[in-house]
């Protein structure tokens, strides 16, 4: 049952401040409120910068989220100018949007929602507009309107679907007014509308209605099992895991044909209900629960048919045919309908519903991908509900070509800032908690990039990459353990990276280990671990890279981090510069190998660098000014001074050479090397 949230005492003198609370508590439970949907108002009387009084609209801002929206989030609108508009007879979106552009109070502030004149048109103060579950399980019925007089009688004006705008405000005022009784209006296939004469009354009207559709509602759902009942059932969790580290790079090279994806997975209960039902999949293909979900959900999800614990390879299979099949019949859908100067949008599925497994939602960013899946969980309690005590319908395949392309709502869209160099690319950076690392991660993140933190210190990953979470937006980056000598533990973090984001497009080798002993004074034990970490475990972290891209089908990008002793040998270090020599050859083989399947490897080889390093904090340090005669002091004081022995070299210097690398920049070059050297000749002499 949804709870009425509104604190007692709580000031209820009309005002921003109140309005924006009011539409923070109904977009706090996303049952009541979806994610970007839904608007609110309040009618004010205010003085302007003359001193004049005047009647003002608030209205939530196009392309806000109610759940998060502050005072600056509401356009103002002079009401005086509005309301001869309620004259008109018709009036397109196009000089809607005009007029309602000239009655702003002040600039600078958000365009004001497609539904303006929905809240500006009704006689009433304070008016909400929400999409709640309980509501559209009435307004998404076959019966809806008789549904609604069973469970509102004469409180409830039902209108008939009509896309929003000047047509749909006209028909909601003219019907409340000749109906005086009236204190909501149920909006088929769409929505709810509330009203009051103060902030709160508002409020409780649009927590009582909801309340009441559920009790109705409840009632009649009694006994009926959901979607007909399970008709296969959830693999285990590690069958799962190990399943989708297989499945979800096919979906996302699919799903990246026109433009890369990010991936988000979902196998909450109420989703692997409705995967797993006998009549899940026809009700999946019925239309979108709300017009609200249509941009980011598309009409219909792609439901793949396949029996849980049948052949991997034929559900890879189903995968790839079902996400061309989808594609296409997307591309007939928009040629029935496009008008002239319309452009395409990406035909591929947002949202994969797959029996057993769950559901994969798709977005330019984890965060979007998050939305896609968060907007069909609604669809889902919807479906559900209708399907048990009535039939549920949805728009006509051409009402939901005129909401997805509707130039109203893609404005909505463009809101969002404009994509950056690495927007929509996954990168898996090893060394993740050391200063070459973390720079590469802040270089890569800033520019719109998501980033997999590994390291064998996996504290120290998880909290750098908690820095950047906070420093970059939740959801950005992930820290994870990494032994790069280890077969399984290499295994162990690709799947952690492709369960988080769906798979990858950049991998950053950068584990790193030093030793500076004499070759007579090197022990086999200590060649054989330069050896493991700088050659075998570049190979390892490689492979398992090649078999992704591949299995992803988008090619990729790796970027060894290496030395300037993989080309120049550095004193008492055989073993160091020897396994970095390695390191070293390994990435041009790598780059003669994966040209053809649009893999690039390059190199970056700095000198010293001290910032950050946990290598240069180590005994290391110690050792190599003992090759030179030096204290560790001194040797710390060379590199400061910039003498003869060296120049001081940064992580940043080091990211920005990577970054060059994992772009764009360089989308022709491949077995390439670039030295960090700080300008000078790479030696260690004095």
């Amino acid at each position: 049952m949804i709870e009425n949230l509104w604190e007692d005492g709580r000031d209820d003198s009309a005002g921003l401040a109140v309005l924006a609370y009011r539409s923070r508590l109904l977009g706090k439970d996303r049952r009541v409120s979806n994610w970007g949907g839904g608007n609110t108002s309040s009618k004010v009387r205010l003085q302007n910068f003359k001193g004049d009084w005047e009647h003002v609209l608030y209205v939530k801002g196009s392309g806000s989220d109610l759940a998060t929206i502050s005072e600056r989030g509401f356009a103002g609108l002079r009401m005086d100018d509005i309301a001869p508009l309620l004259n008109r007879d018709e009036m397109s979106d196009e000089d809607m949007v005009e007029y309602l552009a000239h009655c702003v109070t002040e600039p600078n502030l958000p365009r004001s929602s497609i539904e303006t004149l929905l809240h500006a048109f009704l006689p009433f103060p304070e008016v909400d507009h929400t999409h709640p579950d309980a509501i559209l399980g009435i307004c998404c019925s076959v019966n809806g309107k008789v549904m609604a007089e069973e469970a509102f009688g004469g409180e409830a004006v039902w209108i008939p679907y009509i896309r929003p705008g000047f047509s749909l405000a006209k028909m909601v005022a003219e019907a409340v007014r000749s109906q005086p009784d009236a204190r909501l209006v149920l909006l088929e296939k769409h929505g709810l509308i509330t009203w009051g004469e103060t902030p709160a009354e508002c409020y409780h009207n649009t927590i009582e209605t909801i309340q009441k559709a559920e009790a109705y509602l409840e009632e009649r759902v009694k006994g009926d099992v959901p979607f007909g009942g399970s008709m296969v059932q959830t693999l285990p969790g590690t069958v799962r895991d190990g399943l989708l580290t297989e499945i979800l790079p096919v979906i996302r090279g699919s799903a990246s044909a026109q433009q890369p994806m990010i991936l988000h997975y979902d196998d909450s209960p109420a989703v692997m209900e409705f995967v797993n039902g006998r009549a899940s999949r026809e009700l999946s293909q019925v239309g979108a629960a709300c017009p609200d979900h249509l941009v980011h959900t598309k009409r219909v999800p792609l439901f793949v048919e396949w029996t849980p614990g049948a052949d991997r390879e034929e559900l890879i299979k189903r995968i790839r045919e079902g996400m061309e099949a989808y594609a296409n019949e997307y591309r007939a859908y928009v040629k029935r309908h496009q008008k002239p100067g319309e452009a395409a949008g990406d035909p591929y599925p947002r949202i994969i519903l797959i029996p057993g497994v769950g559901m994969v939602s798709t977005g330019k960013s984890k965060y979007m991908a998050e939305v896609s899946a968060s907007l069909y969980q609604r669809a889902i309690a919807v479906t559900r509900v209708c399907s048990a005590v009535d039939q549920f319908t949805s728009l006509s395949e051409e009402e939901s070509y005129a909401i997805e392309y509707w130039p109203l709502e893609l404005y909505k869209l463009s809101l969002a800032p404009p994509e950056q160099a690495f927007s929509r690319r996954v990168a898996l950076i090893t060394g993740g908690a050391g200063g070459i690392g973390k720079a590469t991660a802040k270089r890569l993140l800033g520019e719109g990039a998501h980033v997999v933190l590994a390291d064998l210190n996996a504290a120290g990953a998880k909290e750098a990459a908690q820095e950047c979470n906070t420093e970059y937006g939740e959801g950005r980056c992930l820290g994870i353990a990494l032994d790069v000598t280890e077969e399984d533990s290499v295994a162990g973090a690709y799947r952690d990276a492709i369960l988080q984001y769906g798979g990858l497009d950049i991998v950053v080798s950068n584990a790193g280990i030093a030793s500076s002993q004499s070759v007579e004074n090197t022990s086999l034990q200590e060649w054989q671990k330069n050896i493991d970490v700088l050659a075998t475990g570049y190979f390892l972290v490689s492979r398992a890279a090649f078999q992704l891209f591949q299995r992803q089908g988008t090619g990729g990008n790796i970027v060894f981090v290496a030395s300037k002793n993989a080309m120049v040998a550095g004193k008492n270090a055989s073993a160091y510069s020897a396994a970095k020599a390695a390191e070293l050859h390994l990435a041009r083989c790598l780059a003669e190998e994966g040209g053809g399947g649009g893999i690039r490897v390059n190199t970056v080889c700095p000198d010293a660098v001290l910032q950050g390093s946990a290598i240069w904090s180590s005994s290391w340090r110690e050792e190599r000014a003992s090759a030179y005669g030096i204290t560790a002091d001194e040797l710390d004081e060379h590199y400061r001074q910039r003498t003869t022995l060296k120049v001081n070299i940064f992580p940043e210097d080091i990211a920005e050479a990577i970054a060059y690398f994992a772009s764009s920049r360089s989308a022709k070059t491949t077995g390439c090397i670039l030295t960090v050297d700080g300008g000078v000749a790479a030696a260690y002499t004095r």
